[in-house]
């Protein structure tokens, strides 16, 4: 016969052996909801701050992050743009929607690249702004930047059988200490500037300080 000491202390290991096997499952189980807590809370956040369709931050996050950087921009110039597409209006008449927001997601990729580590964002509709590092706040190189950013944008855009190319109306000024707003204001009168001229050129600057604007 078994020695009944034996048998309790197999019973005892056994149930020991499961009780540490069932507290191994509850903490993997309880990590994975954790992960999958926070993956939800970074993908809300993520939500939040960026534009659905472009991925690009929206208005509320850049003017969050403009704000650090004008604080944080060890004493760099740094240029804010405003950029609005001319006739969009018409690619969605024309096209539908879905193609305007193809337009919307290339403009947006062309931004991002022209920026490169610089911010950027679409700010709602087909207007987007930027927040540029730049060596010089001259009008040479604010001019020798908007032809670049007109260049990029003005390149084929594919839309299933039919191509398209945009034109904008850009505006840049330099931003004076951390006054964000009012360079964004003067920004936005030189693009409006420069959307008033109409499509007589293609390609047109206007130089009046302290801010160019070019479409």
């Amino acid at each position: 016969m078994p020695d009944p000491l034996t048998v309790a202390s197999g019973v005892c290991a056994v149930g020991a052996l499961l009780s540490s096997w069932q507290l191994s499952r509850r903490a993997v189980r309880a990590e994975a909801e954790i992960d999958r807590l926070q993956a939800e809370l970074t993908a809300e956040r993520h939500a939040a701050s960026h534009d659905p369709l472009t991925g690009l931050p929206n208005r509320r996050a850049f003017y969050r992050l403009a704000a650090a950087l004008l604080t944080d921009n060890a004493g760099r110039p740094l240029v804010a743009v405003v950029l609005d597409l001319d006739n969009f209006k018409q690619i969605n008449d024309r096209y539908g929607h879905a193609a305007g927001d193809k337009v919307l997601i290339s403009v947006a990729e062309r931004l991002a690249a022209f920026a490169g580590d610089n911010l950027v964002a679409r700010l709602g509709g087909d207007e987007f702004a930027g927040l540029l590092s730049s060596p010089t706040v001259d009008h040479r190189w604010l001019d020798h930047a908007t032809g670049r950013l007109y260049e990029m944008l003005a390149a084929p855009i594919p839309l299933g059988a039919a191509t398209v190319r945009v034109t904008a109306s850009v505006g840049l000024a330099p931003v004076h200490g951390t006054q964000l707003t009012e360079a964004l204001d003067r920004a936005d009168a030189a693009m409006y500037e420069a959307k008033a001229i109409g499509a007589a050129r293609a390609h047109r600057a206007l130089h009046d300080a302290p801010h160019l604007a070019e479409c």
